[in-house]
């Protein structure tokens, strides 16, 4: 885990520093001071409020153990089972079925639950769901998504802004066909920053949880019923949504095209074959 954090750290460092300098390509040294306030308050904005940002693109309110005895029944468990604080606990209206956990530490963590997911899994799936999510808590990758996804959105908004300062016909600026390509390719960036993160925390997660929870099947199981629960009623692609997909146990959105291409998630049937032989299981 140290060694994780280290390599994200220096990855992310990178990038703001690859954000200070578009901001200096794009509009000099003002431009490089501007790109590096931009940088700062993005960090901080990821840093204090990145929960109530994923919940609020899900919709998600908080739910009462009255409401889901069950569902607080199985994280009271798997938190004493690791000897961790509970977290908050919220549910999502979506019908399509997917999780996903967000806070800054185990102490201020919060999973949120969709309706749907609560509809489609029995409680063995449920119960490797949320270890899948505990671990992403405990291994403290809930904060580094997050802020990997507000500085790929730096990216992307900067390429946009590029067009604006690209229309300059002297030679201190980009250009408008530079500033056009930044913009087609800014996008692209910003995916495959959080693919590169997300891809290798996903097996991480999905092993953590299975042996928290002794039942890698189990979590295999969920995950086959949530890829075809999210294939059959996909999230529209909005700003807010994709800002937060990537912290989700699938995929949300259709996943043709360019959005297969750089998909934040590994292949289902890569992480099910995984799981299965952790648990031993031969076809």
């Amino acid at each position: 885990m140290h060694h994780n954090g280290l390599r994200t750290a220096v990855l992310l460092g990178g990038l703001s520093a690859l954000i200070v300098a578009a901001g200096a390509w794009l509009g000099g040294g003002t431009g490089a001071q501007f790109a590096f306030v931009l940088a700062l308050v993005s960090n901080g904005v990821a840093y204090f409020f990145s929960d109530r940002i994923a919940l609020s693109a899900m919709r998600a309110r908080p739910v009462s153990e009255v409401e889901q005895p069950t569902l607080y029944r199985i994280v009271r468990e798997l938190s004493t089972e690791a000897r961790q604080p509970m977290p908050r606990l919220y549910i999502s209206p979506t019908v399509q079925p997917n999780a996903f956990a967000t806070g800054r530490s185990p102490r201020r963590a919060a999973v949120c639950v969709t309706y749907g997911l609560t509809k489609l899994l029995d409680e063995a799936e449920l119960r490797g769901v949320i270890g899948h999510e505990l671990s992403h808590v405990y291994n403290r990758d809930i904060l580094i998504s997050s802020v990997a996804g507000a500085l790929a959105t730096m990216i992307t908004w900067l390429s946009y802004v590029a067009v604006f300062f690209g229309g300059s016909d002297d030679d201190e600026g980009p250009g408008f066909l530079g500033a056009l390509l930044m913009m087609l390719l800014g996008p692209i960036a910003a995916t495959m920053v959080q693919m590169a993160i997300t891809r290798t925390r996903e097996f991480q997660a999905d092993e953590a949880g299975a042996r928290l929870t002794g039942d890698p099947l189990a979590l295999a199981s969920a995950l086959r019923k949530i890829e075809m629960g999210a294939r059959r009623l996909p999230l529209p692609e909005n700003s807010r949504l994709t800002s937060a997909s990537h912290m989700m146990i699938a995929n949300p959105f259709s996943g043709s095209g360019l959005a297969r291409l750089f998909s934040t998630h590994p292949p289902t049937s890569e992480r099910v074959a995984r799981l299965e032989r952790m648990a031993g299981y031969r076809r």
